[in-house]
């Protein structure tokens, strides 16, 4: 007698398929979250370096502007306002028409800006109204520290700065101080400072460039 030849087919248990798709599931969250946090961190890491090189592009401008530094137009004295967080001089630094511009860094809301005024007139005058602002620094971490310091011809680099109210004929050398908010991770709470200064040509007696 023949035995009897059963055709036994295996299938797949709906757990095996659940335990499956799960597996699946948490791969790609995990190679998702992955690709996520890499680009991420570049965008971060960019931003960051863009900021250190904003910071170094206004400090540099700064520093050429302060060199250069003269009499106004209408008199002034090459130095006009000296603040802890807001400067005011005059300076023909690129400018080509041989007058010079009234120069206004300050700081607001965490931003550093650039006021510019342009004299006119027959004298020539500078009418404030007609201020050019530009944002040229942001993400200002300064909080109480002081974005610029004057010094006076004593100056050798290790001199104490002056202390405000600064007494504008003292002064022969400034400086800027940028503290920017580190960029590098999204979360990130620490800052990078650039700094840079240069002697009043116009003003200067023993200091160098």
């Amino acid at each position: 007698m023949k035995k009897s030849k059963y055709l036994k087919q295996k299938g797949v248990t709906l757990i095996e398929v659940l335990v499956t798709v799960s597996i699946f599931a948490v791969l790609v969250f995990g190679v998702s979250a992955m690709l996520s946090d890499i680009f991420t961190n570049q965008n971060q890491e960019l931003l960051s370096l863009s900021n250190i090189d904003q910071a170094r592009a206004v400090s540099s401008s700064f520093t050429n502007e302060i060199r250069n530094a003269t009499t106004g137009s209408d008199g002034s004295y090459p130095l006009n306002q000296a603040g802890d967080n807001q400067i005011i001089f005059y300076s023909n630094f690129k400018v080509n028409n041989g007058t010079v511009n009234r120069i206004r860094y300050f700081v607001q809301d965490n931003s550093l800006y650039k006021g510019v005024v342009s004299p006119s007139g027959d004298p020539l005058t500078y009418n404030l109204l007609s201020e050019s602002v530009a944002l040229v620094q942001d993400d200002l971490s300064n909080g109480a520290t002081p974005l610029f310091y004057y010094y006076d011809g004593n100056y050798n680099g290790l001199t104490a700065a002056l202390s405000q109210p600064i007494n504008l004929n003292q002064v022969r050398f400034v400086k800027i101080n940028l503290i920017v908010k580190n960029q590098t991770t999204a979360n990130g709470t620490g800052a990078f400072s650039v700094d840079a200064g240069a002697a009043i040509r116009a003003v200067k007696d023993n200091l160098g460039n």
